[in-house]
């Protein structure tokens, strides 16, 4: 298993758990990317007070967030990665998401002959290149974990074999009907935050792909939560290891420090996100957790932008412009929005057990690495992916 982000080890975390439980797994953890950045949290300890040791890191050595600089990272991510598989021998490498020190991490593998199993593969984020790096690293995968239908449906359409694809529903779903969040008392503690009778959770990432530039995007966030009046809490996390990342991050610290009733975390941790989250009024941003976790815990999203265009979407989400007005409009009907059910197209918080079933259920995985291009509509025969041709 290898994990490079507080966000995707979220979303590991159970099936993590169920592996190092489980008689017939034997787990093993590979931790790279922001875990081992001092910028970004140094989240790798989380990891390890979650029990999960010995960790073997992989340190890309994120030094900036320039395109040369991420480049390099990714660069010592696969030599590493390389290096890590070599020592520890896997049978299968289980990664999850679309950035790109998993492809990095898959390309190492892909070299090493070490079978992957990719979770969350198949979706669409049409304003960050994500988007490219998620297909990419369908075509060099071998299992497949997607959230919903239309994800596996575009999955076969590139050619993966129908029996190597598995409809699980999201990880972040069981997390949020298996964890006990914390009570407002205790999040307070936790935090060293006294939240206000209104609160918005923010997090507001790169945006790769879109027109206007994250700097401007974040400025225009601002100026709308400006106008949300000092009554309204603001919590921020920090954005991810993508360009302009760090400079977002200061950009933030700078209006929290102005700003009485705001706080800026680089992370706050499954847990108490997750419960920071269920007590908030709405998740403001264009992170993935605003399609996943929020609707499923019946808390608003004011989507910015065109970062999360493309996902399957909860009637609880509201898309706005990247611009001030739109955002305070989209603030405000979030506010004003009556309770939700929780609702969510990303399945029954039972995707850990299926994706448990089907690694059980595959006898060889290494016959896995003979992989064929299956045409829409084509029948595999069983045994033919063994095949050497």
């Amino acid at each position: 298993m290898l994990t490079g982000s507080r966000a995707e080890y979220g979303l590991l975390r159970r099936l993590m758990a169920a592996l190092r439980s489980a008689p017939d797994f034997t787990l093993q953890v590979l931790v790279t990317g922001a875990h081992l950045s001092d910028a970004h949290g140094r989240t790798c300890a989380e990891i390890e007070a979650d029990g999960f040791s010995p960790l073997t890191r992989v340190d890309m050595a994120l030094a900036g967030d320039d395109p040369v600089s991420l480049g390099e990272a990714a660069g010592r991510a696969v030599a590493g990665v390389g290096r890590a598989l070599a020592d520890l021998a896997p049978d299968l490498l289980i990664v999850l998401g679309d950035r790109y020190e998993i492809l990095a991490a898959a390309t190492a593998a892909t070299i090493a002959r070490v079978p992957i199993a990719h979770l969350a593969g198949g979706d669409i984020t049409e304003g960050a290149f994500d988007d490219a790096i998620r297909h990419a690293l369908t075509k060099l995968s071998h299992l497949h974990f997607p959230t919903n239908r239309p994800a596996a449906e575009r999955l076969l359409q590139m050619g993966e074999d129908p029996r190597h694809v598995h409809v699980v529903g999201s990880t972040a779903i069981d997390a949020i009907r298996e964890l006990t969040l914390l009570p407002r008392p205790e999040l307070e503690t936790e935090l060293g935050v006294r939240l206000q009778r209104r609160n918005l959770v923010v997090t507001f990432h790169p945006v790769t792909l879109d027109a206007a530039p994250s700097m401007e995007q974040l400025a225009h966030l601002l100026e709308a939560l400006d106008r949300s009046g000092s009554h309204v809490g603001i919590v921020f996390t920090g954005a991810n290891a993508d360009p302009e990342g760090l400079a977002l991050n200061e950009t933030v610290r700078r209006w929290v420090a102005e700003h009485e009733n705001a706080h800026f975390f680089s992370s706050l941790g499954q847990l108490r996100y997750l419960s920071l989250l269920s007590q908030s009024d709405a998740l403001v941003g264009n992170s993935s957790s605003g399609i996943y976790d929020a609707p499923a815990l019946g808390v608003p999203t004011v989507n910015i932008g065109m970062r999360q265009a493309g996902r399957l979407r909860s009637g609880s989400v509201i898309d706005c412009a990247p611009d001030a007005a739109a955002i305070e409009a989209a603030i405000r009907r979030a506010l004003d929005a009556p309770p939700s059910a929780g609702d969510t197209p990303y399945g029954d918080g039972r995707a850990t057990e299926r994706i448990l079933a089907a690694l059980r259920a595959t006898a060889d995985f290494r016959a896995l690495l003979h992989k064929r291009f299956m045409p829409r509509g084509a029948v595999s025969t069983p045994g033919e992916e063994g095949r050497s041709r």
